[in-house]
């Protein structure tokens, strides 16, 4: 419950405080139990709304946060999952920060941290406080959190959630690419690039093929493998085919750069520049023909070199398979339609 939601107790408490100072001689002892009264409605309002026990801890820890209260406000975690007083499995502030006695006891700026703190300032590393999210949320999307790169890396829970407000940027869609690529700032570069999945134009966001989580798949893929994540949405691409290009079934990401390329079709390079990564032009099979001029072969050009820089994909169209593959007059794979 914010500051500002308090005003109508504020408003009655003062028309009585000035009721107190007409009243005449009394009037003055009159106010002080009001602004006494004002004190312990805000305090018992402000309590209400998280669990019992946390109002010696929302009694610093408010709405309020102004020039003369520093305190964290925390009041806002009363509208999400984490302050649902009907559910048994709510934390109250001792489920997650500790007993934290020494904390409560010292006040100013001698205080010390709470027994278990969050964030980048937070003394406790981050397997500590991890260890505090993993007691509740465990299993589902989080079963491969161990032995994950960020778990590896050592990247806090604390670092992508925020529980102290009432949207999480983790678990908000239209957040989740800028707060990914505060990190990840070469996806944001490539995601700039001309060819590029629709992240950047809302249509898409990082999770959609990323478990951040951890996964058992490659790269923190939501599949088991980088086709099988494609697959999701290029159905037409799974098959099965008469005729399978190997580069495709084993890696969609051989060719493809997911993130953004300067090259059509988020190809890692135009052709024939990437064929030639795995098939060597001097092994070409048959005969080129040459514009304007006879057959050329060995992978020469004519005169006007227009063969090689018009690219492979004018004769080989069905790169990713078919069932039509056969050249009737070689016997080769060509892929063609």
């Amino acid at each position: 419950m914010q500051t500002k939601n308090l005003w109508p107790v504020r408003a009655i408490l003062a028309g009585l405080w000035l009721l107190a100072m007409l009243i005449g001689s009394g009037s003055a002892l009159a106010a002080d139990e009001v602004v006494e009264k004002v004190e312990k409605v805000e305090k018992r309002v402000v309590s209400d709304i998280l669990m019992p026990g946390d109002a010696r801890c929302t009694r610093c820890h408010s709405d309020v946060n102004d020039d003369e209260i520093e305190n964290y406000p925390v009041l806002p975690i009363g509208r999400t999952k984490h302050g649902t007083r009907a559910d048994s499995r709510t934390p109250t502030c001792v489920s997650c920060h500790g007993d934290s006695e020494a904390h409560l006891k010292r006040k100013g700026d001698a205080r010390p941290a709470p027994d278990q703190a969050f964030g980048k300032k937070a003394a406790a590393n981050a397997k500590a406080s991890n260890a505090a999210c993993l007691n509740c949320h465990e299993g589902d999307k989080l079963m491969h959190w161990v032995g994950s790169i960020h778990a590896r890396r050592d990247v806090p829970c604390s670092d992508c959630h925020k529980m102290h407000v009432s949207h999480d940027p983790a678990t908000t869609r239209e957040k989740i690419p800028d707060m990914c690529m505060s990190c990840h700032k070469e996806k944001r570069a490539q995601f700039a690039r001309p060819n590029h999945h629709p992240v950047p134009e809302g249509k898409m966001v990082c999770t959609d093929c990323h478990n951040p989580h951890g996964s058992v798949g490659p790269k923190l893929m939501k599949k088991d493998s980088v086709n099988e994540t494609c697959f999701t949405c290029h159905m037409d691409y799974r098959g099965p085919f008469l005729w399978s290009h190997p580069a495709v079934q084993q890696d969609c990401a051989l060719c493809h750069n997911p993130h953004g390329t300067v090259t059509a079709g988020l190809l890692k390079m135009r052709a024939p520049f990437l064929c030639q990564q795995c098939h060597e032009p001097a092994n070409h099979r048959g005969n080129f023909p040459a514009v304007g001029g006879a057959n050329v072969n060995n992978n020469t050009v004519g005169a006007n070199g227009l063969v090689q820089g018009r690219g492979c994909m004018n004769c080989h169209t069905n790169l990713h398979g078919g069932s039509n593959s056969t050249d009737s007059a070689s016997g080769t794979r060509t892929f063609r339609r």
